[in-house]
């Protein structure tokens, strides 16, 4: 197969497929626009429930805003240095924690 060889047309012309509301037909979407339904039904897995109840807890954000902005500081001003040694121990002790190995 040649890389240069493409074909003049895109991928989803050939089969008709496009964006998913233009596979929907017109009375449809129509119809759920007229009643004003949600139509879809949402619940979150017990994992993010606890993650979401602890995060809660702490009463604070996610994220700390101002390391964050320091971060992209440094990496504008070519400044930011990565510690390799530490980030491979963090993911040998992450994928030790998911597996149940006790770390040596």
């Amino acid at each position: 197969m040649k890389i240069n060889n493409l074909p003049d047309k895109p991928a989803g012309a050939a089969t008709g497929a496009g964006k998913p509301a233009d596979r929907l037909p017109a009375a449809n979407t129509q119809r759920n626009e007229a009643a004003g339904e949600a139509g879809v039904t949402v619940s979150l897995s017990a994992t993010s429930q606890t993650i979401s109840a602890s995060v809660a807890r702490a009463g604070g954000d996610v994220f700390n805003a101002q390391k964050v902005q320091a971060i992209k500081s440094a990496i504008e001003n070519g400044t930011f240095t990565i510690n390799s040694e530490a980030i491979a121990d963090k993911l040998l002790s992450n994928a030790r924690d998911m597996l149940g190995v006790a770390a040596k």
